[in-house]
């Protein structure tokens, strides 16, 4: 009975964790606890509503995952992002995610296996038509997210989750002030018609010159606006 006792208390355990992690990283994301800003550990346990076991661990796995800084007795501060941090993170994002685009290109998947795909391209489109820029980000969220994933590759799937969850923030701040992202949907379908076309090659370079762009505009944002730390 103990035995079964200490497994039902690891679970609960490993739960609670889960639950602080995703709660804090959505606070985080969402801009609710802004950049630079600092909490002792005891006050993020109060602000989740847990005990500060499963607080401590969300906090080092958000550590880990670049979004935040750990230290004793200091407890956490959200990172800020510079614009020379964000040039950095979208080199490997154009990087990863081109190669990712190739990758499923060269599975040979069909109009079903890219229906998450097809399906964020539309939604793209009928945002953009009603100026919708909340709803397009999401829809342009949806086509890299399920692009990743179609690859079936863990580690870069994680790998790239990773980099994006890091420039969240900074995409997010910008989307309003930059022009309409035309281009950016014609570049989408392109990769789409691309990988069920069965061409790596063009998917990956196609893939490739959008995020080189995406990136250029939105760090060019950072300078024109003076956003020198978010």
């Amino acid at each position: 009975m103990a035995s079964d006792h200490h497994n039902h208390g690891s679970k609960s355990r490993v739960s609670f964790a889960e639950q602080a992690y995703i709660e804090l990283k959505q606070q985080i994301l969402g801009n609710r606890l802004p950049a630079g800003t600092q909490f002792l550990e005891q006050e993020i346990a109060e602000r989740l509503n847990m005990s500060r076991t499963p607080t401590r661990e969300a906090m080092i796995r958000l550590a880990n995952e670049g979004l935040v800084e750990v230290r004793p007795r200091h407890g956490m501060r959200v990172l800020p992002i510079s614009p020379q941090d964000m040039s950095e993170i979208y080199q490997i994002i154009t990087a990863l995610e081109s190669a990712a685009a190739g990758l499923v290109a060269g599975l040979g998947l069909d109009r079903e296996g890219v229906r998450s795909l097809i399906e964020a391209v539309d939604k793209m489109d009928v945002a953009l038509q009603a100026d919708d820029l909340d709803a397009w980000a999401a829809a342009d969220h949806q086509f890299h997210s399920h692009l990743v994933r179609l690859t079936g590759n863990q580690r870069l799937i994680s790998l790239i989750e990773t980099y994006n969850d890091q420039g969240h923030r900074v995409r997010m701040t910008t989307l309003h002030m930059r022009p309409k992202p035309e281009k950016s949907n014609e570049d989408h379908r392109a990769v789409l018609d691309a990988i069920l076309a069965n061409d790596p090659d063009t998917a990956r370079e196609v893939h490739r010159r959008h995020r080189e762009t995406a990136g250029k505009v939105l760090i060019d944002l950072l300078h024109e606006h003076h956003l020198t730390h978010m």
